[in-house]
C-alpha cells in the first residue's frame, strides 16, 4: 500500500503548481489530504508516544518543549519517510515548485518526526542552508500535521512571514493530514512562536522532510549559516526567550554534572 495520496496530488498538480508561483515574497502552497486516509489513520495509531524512547529534547533559546525522531522502529513511520524521499514524489514536486533536480536526505538532519507539547514554542527563523554533511543547497521543506480536532486556543498554528513588511503572510493551523511545501531561502521566516496551550496528553504531531539541489541560482546564494531566528512578539518575545535561555542553561549544566 503506498502512504502518499499521489492520484490527488496528480489531480491538483496544475492548481498548486500555479499556487506555488503565486506566492510571494516566496513560494509556499497548503493542501489538505497528503496522505490517504488509511494511511494518514494507521501514521496516527503508530505515531510514538511522547513517553517512549528515541526523542530528542534539548531546550535553546528560541526553541523549547519540542522533541525530535529520526530512527524509527516502527515500520509504518519508516515507510512515510522511505516514499517522502522516493523518485516518483520527488518528480511530482519538481513539477509543481519547478526546482529541478532535486535530493532527498536520508538521514533526515533537522527533519523526521516532531512532538511538541504545552509550553512549546519554535520562534520565526529562516533555515541553514547547506546540508551538514553534502554541501549541498537546503531548497524546500515539507511538513505533514497529523493533528485530530485541533482547536484556534491550542496555539501552535504555523506562521509565514515577509520581514521585510513585518507582514503576517499565513497563520496555518496544524490539522490532520494537512501538508504545507515551502522554498527555503534567505526570506523564507516561519515558526510557531505561541507557546502550545493544549491540554494534558495532547501534542503538536508532525512529519518533516527536507530537500537540496548540487546547484541553486546565483542570486540566491547565501554564505553558510545556521538557523537565523527573529523576534515577531515584542516584549512578549523577548521575556519568553530570557525564560527558554534560563532553562537551557540549567540543562546544560546538570547534564555536566550527571
Amino acid at each position: 500500500m503506498e502512504y502518499i495520496n499521489y492520484s490527488l496530488l496528480e489531480t491538483k498538480k496544475e492548481q498548486l503548481h500555479k499556487e506555488w508561483h503565486e506566492a510571494k515574497p516566496f513560494h509556499y502552497i497548503v493542501f489538505e489530504d497528503f496522505f490517504t486516509p488509511e494511511a494518514a489513520a494507521l501514521l496516527l495509531k503508530n505515531y510514538p508516544t511522547i513517553e517512549g524512547e528515541g526523542w530528542d529534547n534539548t531546550t535553546y533559546i528560541n526553541q523549547r518543549n519540542k522533541f525530535t525522531m529520526t530512527k524509527f522502529a516502527n515500520p509504518a513511520i519508516g515507510q512515510a519517510f522511505e516514499e517522502f524521499n522516493s523518485a516518483k514524489l520527488l518528480k511530482i514536486i519538481e513539477y509543481i515548485t519547478g526546482i529541478s533536480d532535486l535530493v532527498a536526505d536520508e538521514k533526515l538532519f533537522g527533519g523526521g518526526l516532531h512532538q511538541s507539547i504545552k509550553g512549546a514554542f519554535l520562534d520565526v527563523h529562516v533555515d541553514f542552508n547547506y546540508h551538514p554533511e553534502t554541501k549541498y543547497h537546503r531548497r524546500m521543506n515539507i511538513l505533514v500535521y497529523l493533528n485530530q480536532d485541533w482547536k484556534q486556543e491550542y496555539n501552535g498554528f504555523l506562521e509565514l512571514w515577509d520581514m521585510e513588511t513585518k507582514t503576517q503572510l499565513a497563520y496555518v493551523a496544524p490539522n490532520f493530514n494537512r501538508c504545507v511545501i515551502f522554498e527555503t531561502n534567505e526570506i523564507s521566516f516561519h515558526g510557531h512562536p505561541k507557546p502550545l496551550q493544549t491540554p494534558e496528553g495532547i501534542s503538536r504531531k508532525s512529519l518533516a522532510a527536507y530537500y537540496y539541489t548540487k546547484e541553486r541560482p546565483n542570486t540566491e546564494i547565501a554564505q553558510d549559516h545556521n538557523t537565523i531566528y527573529v523576534n515577531t512578539e515584542g516584549t512578549g518575545g523577548l521575556l519568553k526567550n530570557l525564560k527558554s535561555g534560563a532553562k537551557a542553561l540549567i540543562e546544560r549544566v546538570k547534564d555536566k554534572l550527571d
